[in-house]
């Protein structure tokens, strides 16, 4: 019996170790999703994990931003290559209107319940939240239903999904001025409640991404118009938030990701430079960093460090083996693809 004890005593302290203790990591592959593509423009990737070894990835894609024939775009890689992409959404109102797609994002529920969640419309001002799902891993998918007025689903970033089921959606409004928000849903998406972040702040702020801490606690991260990276608390699993506040990081006013590791640290996707500095607005470096506490972060692999080039808007998230999968913008001409893998 004492043995026993003795032996969980250690493995918990080893643990626990381990935890405090941040390897360094190392890209492991890294290439573009895919070649000769059916469209001039792609932005805004988003990637989920279907199954080990097998990932889908969407972004829009069409002659350029706002161009009304920007659709939403997938690809699945499985068996160590990426299929052609496929048309998944689109904006198509009726025979003689249709408007832009936007910003998608996938997530894989717990129950296995695959949702692609996009925008339509003119513009950000004025666009609305779209979804659709999937309960065969994007064989086939549900017809795209419009969400409730007032809710847009997340913006650009992926959902959390607490261990009793509650989705938090990281959401933003760019009508006058920039807002964020959560959107919170307790029956796997059917129904949503909209909780507001400090929508008496100075700040402009949009395009938050969500990490996760124990105790209930979660760190908003988010793009904003201070030259920073700005952030937000919640001690109550996302119920209510702190007012926003800057960190020390720098960021061009351009989008970033964040995701929490298995091991408890948080790694950070983003542009690490001001506006003006670089070129095409500071998207010219792409950055991964971690972070124990979630204020103090250490640089680990540079991404792209361009001067000509605009490499933005990252989508990251932790696989079942552990590699951490990052996808980005590349010149708006591709989506690129980076797989990092710890090294013991």
């Amino acid at each position: 019996m004492m043995s026993k004890l003795f032996t969980l005593f250690i493995v918990s302290i080893l643990s626990f170790v381990t935890g405090l203790c941040q390897g360094k990591w190392k890209k492991q592959t890294e290439e573009n999703v895919f070649a000769n593509p059916p469209f001039k423009e792609c932005h805004a990737s988003t990637i989920v994990e279907l199954n080990p070894g097998k990932f889908m990835v969407a972004f829009f894609g069409g002659d350029h931003e706002r161009n009304k024939n920007v659709v939403i775009w997938m690809t699945v890689f499985e068996n160590s290559k990426w299929t052609p992409p496929v048309l998944v959404a689109d904006g198509i109102i009726n025979e003689s209107l249709r408007f832009p797609c936007w910003n998608p994002v996938l997530f894989k529920s717990n129950a296995g319940e695959l949702f692609l969640f996009y925008k339509v419309g003119p513009s950000p001002q004025e666009w609305w939240g779209m979804v659709r799902s999937s309960l065969d891993d994007g064989k086939t998918w549900s017809d795209a239903r419009r969400l409730p007025d007032g809710i847009l689903g997340p913006i650009k970033n992926k959902p959390l999904q607490l261990s009793d089921g509650t989705l938090i959606s990281p959401s933003s409004t760019e009508t006058g001025t920039w807002k964020v928000h959560i959107e919170r849903s307790t029956d796997n998406g059917k129904t949503w409640q909209l909780v507001p972040v400090d929508h008496q702040t100075r700040f402009e702020v949009i395009q938050p991404t969500l990490l996760l801490y124990p105790v209930n606690r979660l760190q908003m991260l988010c793009r904003s118009d201070q030259d920073r990276i700005v952030e937000s608390w919640s001690n109550d699993n996302g119920k209510s938030w702190s007012n926003l506040s800057t960190t020390n990081l720098f960021n061009p006013n351009s989008g970033i990701d964040a995701v929490t590791l298995k091991n408890g640290w948080q790694l950070l996707v983003y542009n690490p430079t001001i506006r003006g500095r670089e070129w095409h607005n500071g998207r010219g470096k792409l950055h991964v960093a971690v972070s124990r506490n979630g204020k103090d972060w250490e640089e680990i692999i540079i991404l792209e460090d361009g001067k000509d080039k605009e490499f933005s808007y990252p989508a990251v998230i932790q696989a079942k083996d552990g590699k951490v999968h990052i996808t980005y913008t590349y010149d708006r001409k591709n989506i690129k693809h980076v797989v990092l893998e710890e090294i013991k």
